[in-house]
């Protein structure tokens, strides 16, 4: 086999088409319920993916990329992402669980915490997606900070202040060493007090004293996890993350996405692991697909635009453009199914086997942790005493 390509999913809602909900196979009913939730990341393992991501926001989902809108015919409302993968992990046993945690308006100290716990919770299967919010609407939810008012200052404001967030969750993370817990009842010593360490962080928005409350996590560090548009967010990626997510639109773009991130990226730090984002419309012919689309469509009132690419067709022709994609660059694919569960169904009952055929997918798990999923190895605590 050549180099293996990798797969995750992003769930979000019933689908990422605004319309999804009302699809045949849709569950509207159940988005807020455990069960819901466990029922599309088991299915997703059973593809053997890397990993799925779980989208989330600090405001109501909206049409508009800036502002509120007042439609009522759309899913509105969501559970935390972070909450969702912790309940879900112990019903899975290989695939990473990767939520988002929006940077701008939390506290990275918590979390640090909450990621290192789901690392101990799912065994070493953790990540975090590090997202930033410019919406003032969600700025007005807390009521700490004014948001510039032009929109390339606000916009490396707070690409620069994720890179700080990073920078912290990954400090607390090292901040126990991975020996710091004696546990002997003989002596009664629980802990060595010498290996716990100050972070000592100070920042332009933040500063944390550290150490953290949870011992280092299974993996050492949890996977972070990025998605870029613009500049500002690929330095966030090349600098502070292990997978970033981009939107090529074809695969001359995929290769200079690639490069761009490696770029900018540290020179002792292991290479990024750039998956491509793609919407997906799949189906058994590419007549069915397009159709379900036009359907989709029309029951929305509007085109469905993404940032993303949007591919409208069968398993066999999707496996076709990764196979294109993957060779011009791209670690995998970040594949953001239209409606849920038929095109999550699609990429793990059709997709998958054709790219095993292919010899590019692997035929089992063969890493117990998201990293060694991933091809990294568990870091050095950077505190280590000797």
């Amino acid at each position: 086999m050549g180099t293996p390509l990798h797969l995750a999913v992003a769930l979000d809602g019933t689908g990422w088409h605004p319309a999804s909900w009302r699809e045949p196979l849709a569950r509207p009913t159940e988005t807020l319920s455990p069960r819901y939730w466990t029922d599309l990341v088991i299915q997703a393992e059973r593809g053997l993916l890397d990993f799925a991501t779980i989208e989330d926001g600090l405001t109501l989902q909206s049409d508009h990329p800036f502002r509120p809108d007042d439609r009522i015919d759309q899913v509105r409302g969501r559970l935390d992402a972070v909450l969702i993968a912790a309940r879900v992990a112990p019903r899975t046993r290989h695939i990473g669980l990767v939520p988002t945690v929006v940077a701008t308006h939390t506290e990275p100290f918590h979390a640090s915490k909450a990621i290192a716990t789901l690392d101990y919770v799912s065994t070493g299967r953790a990540g975090v997606r590090v997202q930033v919010s410019s919406r003032r609407d969600a700025a007005a939810h807390f009521g700490r900070r004014a948001l510039p008012e032009d929109r390339a200052a606000l916009t490396t404001e707070l690409f620069g202040e994720a890179a700080d967030y990073v920078e912290v969750l990954r400090r607390l993370w090292d901040s126990w060493e991975d020996d710091a817990e004696i546990r002997d009842v003989a002596t009664g010593r629980f802990v060595d007090r010498n290996k716990l360490h100050y972070i000592d962080f100070e920042g332009a928005s933040f500063s944390v004293k550290g150490p953290s409350i949870t011992p280092r996590p299974p993996q050492g560090q949890p996977i972070v996890a990025a998605l870029g548009h613009v500049d500002p967010a690929y330095q966030l990626i090349a600098g502070s993350t292990d997978v970033g997510f981009v939107t090529p639109h074809s695969a001359d773009e995929a290769t200079a996405l690639v490069d761009t991130i490696a770029a900018l990226r540290p020179t002792q730090a292991p290479p990024v692991r750039v998956f491509a984002d793609l919407l997906v419309f799949l189906d058994d012919t590419t007549d069915a697909a397009q159709a379900r689309r036009d359907r989709l469509e029309e029951l929305a009132g509007t085109e469905y635009r993404s940032d993303a690419e949007i591919f409208v067709g069968t398993p066999s022709e999707l496996a076709d453009l990764l196979q294109a994609w993957h060779t011009a660059g791209v670690t995998g694919f970040r594949l953001r199914p239209a409606s849920l569960p038929h095109d999550l169904q699609q990429i793990t009952d059709a997709l998958v086997p054709d790219l095993q055929r292919r010899g590019l997918y692997r035929e089992a798990y063969e890493a117990t942790t998201l990293r060694g999923l991933l091809g990294l190895t568990r870091p050095a605590n950077r505190y280590t005493t000797v």
